[in-house]
Order: C-alpha cells, then sequence, then structure tokens
C-alpha cells in the first residue's frame, strides 16, 4: 500500500537534514547527501543590496514628493519605482536574516 511517509513499497523516507515537516520528494541520487546553500555569498549580496534598495527606496519617494503635475517622470511611476525598492528591500532584509540564523545553527551558537 502506497503511504505519504513510506513514498513506495513500504520503504522510509529518510527524515536527515529535512527541516520540521520531512522531505516532499525521496532524493533521486544525483544530488549530492551533503549539498548546501552558498550562505556567505548571500550573506553578502543580502548585506549589499539592502542598503542600495533602502536608498533607492528613499530616493524616488522624495522624488515622488517633489514631482509636478507637468513634470516627466510623472509621480505613478516614481511611486512604484519606489514600492518595488521597497519590496526588494524587505526581501533582502529578509534573506539576511534568515543567513545569519542559519549560520549561526551551522556553527552551533544557540541563543
Amino acid at each position: 500500500m502506497r503511504d505519504e511517509r513510506t513514498h513506495r513499497a513500504g520503504k522510509p523516507v529518510s527524515r536527515a537534514r529535512s527541516g520540521t515537516i520531512g522531505r516532499r520528494y525521496p532524493r533521486s541520487g544525483t544530488e549530492p547527501v551533503t549539498a548546501r546553500s552558498p550562505l556567505r555569498l548571500r550573506r553578502l549580496l543580502a548585506g549589499l543590496f539592502l542598503p542600495l534598495f533602502l536608498a533607492g527606496c528613499a530616493l524616488f519617494a522624495v522624488w515622488a514628493a517633489d514631482s509636478g503635475p507637468d513634470d516627466s517622470p510623472g509621480r505613478g511611476p516614481l511611486v512604484l519605482l519606489a514600492v518595488v525598492c521597497g519590496v526588494l528591500a524587505l526581501t533582502a532584509l529578509l534573506d539576511l536574516l534568515v543567513v545569519l540564523r542559519r549560520l549561526r545553527r551551522e556553527r552551533g551558537i544557540a541563543r
């Protein structure tokens, strides 16, 4: 009988290094068992782009606030750019927090 926890003929799926929910799909055998995300590169990129996106958000927001009705570009595109920069800054911040938590867990430093 096929079971969600066993996947195929009663063989249990390993939960090693799989998180709290378990693996969604069984391993195919072609990926490394110890494959890891390049956390230090992600930390560098998130740390670099977070202030850039924050500065872009502030710049476009101030520009939109100072633009007049006949200015080009208009207020709408500038507000849109400010919102996009804000969403990207939030994404970079969340990624930075996740990466820092994972690096702390790898090093064995518990909070």
